[in-house]
């Protein structure tokens, strides 16, 4: 049965609309259609509007298209996303046309049509907006669309589900000779409403902006209910052959497998994973078609153009739980995907190819367990896991109707090794320091933690938050991801005294980013008495969490540092203490001294595996933090006979430098360490203390 619930409903308000220009119209139509996964994909699919302005030398009117820039989105596309080009000079580009072995060619012509010098480049699809003859133009990629493109009977499909108001057009690369088939079909089909393109996606058209929104919104609701209504007793993909672990049991597999393929995948650049285990894709990843349907490979360009020729299956069997041979076996999987790779780009280059890209694969399929994706940053693996969905959707669809076709090896590699693809990722801006990287950091809602987590992030890295105080610490998390991107950034409640705790929270690390390769341990507490006051309780807390804290967090990461092989840097802040005596902090200072020279430790044991371990120092760094509120500020200041503000006083004009240490003063040193800049540097110590004598390392 179709329900109300499965529809797309228009969120157009005519009130809000009356009140709009058309291009913000087509802002606003744009970002409609956008916020829907089922209507199209991120960065896929884009708008246009054919508007007169006013040219801004001549004075009178000019048709101007209006449509989505090169590597856009419509769904949160703003104004100047959209490209601006004069109409009657894309019309003439026709005469500059020299046949499809040479359509690349007009992509540089583009500029010269550009109207008002706008910036914004126009991308490869600007013709097949420019020549459809109506003002306003949608093209999107939606599930359902696509299932009945990627149909061996897509064409009678088409016309069964739509009849005469959808035409139909077999596979083409999307071009200038695209554009000019569109043309020459809405001049044959004048009636026509648009388009389903062959293992590609929907054109939809009309001359006002509402109408060409709601027409593309009931066009893919019509195929919505045309699949429900085929496919309500056929089960998916021939049907479960294994059965989903719980979601505990899955996300443990998770853990152990994503550091394991990190390692293989991270040669030429570290990766970032993302993890999928929703019911859509355990679905997928659980039948008995999955393996046949997985290696025919998505099939339409933005889909595969995110995901990779095909995905790797990984070997394991949910009823066994074989993780062990799995991990056994992995190193040999990925290699033979590799070697698969490679064969396909030597059957499909040209003369003119571009290099082999990176051999592995994106997107890794685990029965009974779930999706993980690899890429270059979390966004970009979070995004190539939401187009495999898509490309699951689409299976899901066309092989309950019909015969799945995954999009012709040779038509696929020519997308991929696209030179214009090529052209648009050499224009990428170089990446940043910590790209690809990730960090785990102790302490992270005090105010080193926090600054060391924020410099990292402000060279690409994606950090795992760790602290005991769960409303600071989600404080801290939801500043960075709005600063940040929520991508980049989570949270662990942690007390790093706990052995399971910490170990949970290297699983949580795994799971949702891949991996760890850097560890700043910055948890802390501080106490100040006479040694005849200290405690037994006083002096054993300083010690669990200032050396055996220290040892469990650093233990699991060496763990997972040597399952990646990759290497990675371990940074301790300990304190000017662990090097200088200070009176009344006898269980302080001691802890810290270990701190240290469990780093030079560590440093001799990970050096064989590239893993670095070094120390920042701070001093009287009374800003933002935790370890300065209450018992400890009374407790120094009492002890030199001031308040807190003639502490800080007292602690400058005691450093060498008369000048006060901040959070960012550590963060900076904590970002050296991280950095390719300190990697010939391990079991070495940094004093950000603005000098003090007795802290001289000898």
């Amino acid at each position: 049965m179709t329900t109300a619930s499965t529809r797309l409903a228009s969120l157009w308000d005519d009130a809000k609309a009356e009140k709009m220009s058309e291009p913000e119209k087509l802002l606003y139509r744009s970002n409609l259609l956008g916020s829907d996964k089922r209507v199209t994909n991120y960065g896929g699919g884009n708008t246009s509007a054919k508007v007169m302005e006013d040219d801004p030398l001549s004075g009178e009117k000019a048709e101007v298209l209006w449509v989505k820039g090169s590597g856009g989105d419509v769904g949160s596309i703003k104004m100047d996303g959209f490209s601006t080009l004069y109409m009657d000079k894309l019309r003439a580009l026709k005469g500059k046309y020299r046949g499809v072995e040479f359509e690349d060619e007009m992509v540089g012509y583009l500029p010269h049509c550009t109207f008002n010098l706008n910036p914004r480049a126009a991308s490869i699809d600007t013709p097949l907006h420019a020549y459809v003859p109506k003002k306003h133009v949608d093209h999107m990629h939606p599930d359902a669309i696509i299932a009945i493109a990627a149909s061996k009977d897509s064409k009678a499909m088409t016309q069964e589900i739509f009849g005469d108001d959808i035409g139909w057009l077999p596979w083409k690369k999307p071009g200038y000779e695209l554009g000019l088939w569109l043309e020459d079909f809405c001049l044959k089909n004048p009636e026509a409403k648009g388009v389903v393109l062959e293992s590609h996606g929907l054109f939809t058209w009309d001359d006002d902006a509402k109408t060409c929104y709601e027409l593309t919104l009931e066009i893919i609701n019509k195929a919505i209910a045309y699949f429900e209504e085929k496919t309500k007793d056929v089960p998916a993909f021939g049907g479960p052959i294994h059965q989903s672990l719980d979601a505990n049991a899955r996300r443990a597999v998770a853990a152990k497998l994503m550091p394991a393929i990190r390692g293989f995948v991270s040669g030429q650049q570290h990766m970032v994973g993302n993890f999928v285990d929703s019911d859509t894709v355990l679905d997928f990843v659980n039948a008995k078609d999955m393996r046949d349907l997985a290696a025919l490979g998505t099939s339409c360009p933005d889909h595969f153009l995110r995901t990779k020729i095909c995905p790797l299956v990984i070997d394991f069997d949910p009823a066994k739980g074989n993780i062990d041979e799995v991990l056994a076996g992995l190193e040999a999987q990925i290699a033979e995907y590799r070697e698969g790779y490679k064969a396909y780009y030597q059957r499909c280059k040209h003369d003119n190819s571009p290099a082999l890209r990176d051999p592995n694969a994106v997107v890794y399929l685990i029965p009974g367990v779930g999706m993980i994706t690899f890429a270059k940053d979390r966004a970009t693996a979070r995004i190539s896991g939401e187009f495999y969905v898509n490309a699951i959707n689409v299976m899901r669809g066309a092989s309950a109707v019909s015969d799945y076709c995954g999009l012709p090896e040779r038509e696929a590699f020519d997308i991929e090794y696209w030179l214009l693809e090529e052209a648009k990722l050499q224009r990428m801006p170089k990446p940043k320091s910590l790209a690809g990287r990730v960090a785990l950091i102790t302490g992270a809602a005090g105010g080193i933690g926090a600054a060391t987590a924020a410099r990292y992030l402000k060279e690409g890295a994606c950090v795992m938050l760790a602290d005991i105080n769960e409303t600071a610490l989600e404080e801290v998390r939801a500043g960075f991801a709005a600063q940040f991107g929520a991508d980049v950034v989570r949270k662990v409640q942690m007390n790093v005294t706990d052995e399971d705790a910490v170990i949970a929270a290297y699983a949580d690390t795994a799971v949702e980013f891949g991996g760890v390769d850097i560890l700043v341990s910055n948890a802390g507490i501080a106490s100040s008495a006479p040694v005849e006051d200290t405690t037994l309780a006083l002096w054993n807390k300083n010690m669990d969490i200032l050396s055996t804290g220290y040892f469990l967090v650093s233990r699991e990461a060496f763990k997972m540092l040597r399952v990646q092989g990759i290497g990675g840097s371990v940074v301790f802040v300990a304190s000017k203490n662990g090097l200088a005596a200070s009176p009344n902090a006898s269980a302080y200072c001691t802890a810290k001294a270990s701190e240290i020279h469990l780093a030079r430790c560590l440093a001799l044991e990970g050096a064989e595996a590239g893993i670095r371990v070094n120390v920042v120092n701070p001093d009287a760094v009374l800003k933002g933090s935790k370890i300065w509120e209450g018992e400890w500020l009374e407790q120094r200041a009492g002890t030199y006979g001031t308040d807190k503000d003639g502490l800080e006083e007292m602690y400058r004009q005691r450093s060498m430098l008369k000048r006060s240490v901040l959070p960012e003063d550590i963060a900076e040193a904590a970002y050296f360490f991280a950095s390719e800049q300190s990697a010939k540097s391990t079991g070495n110590i940094i004093n950000v203390d603005a000098g003090n004598v007795q802290a001289f390392t000898r």
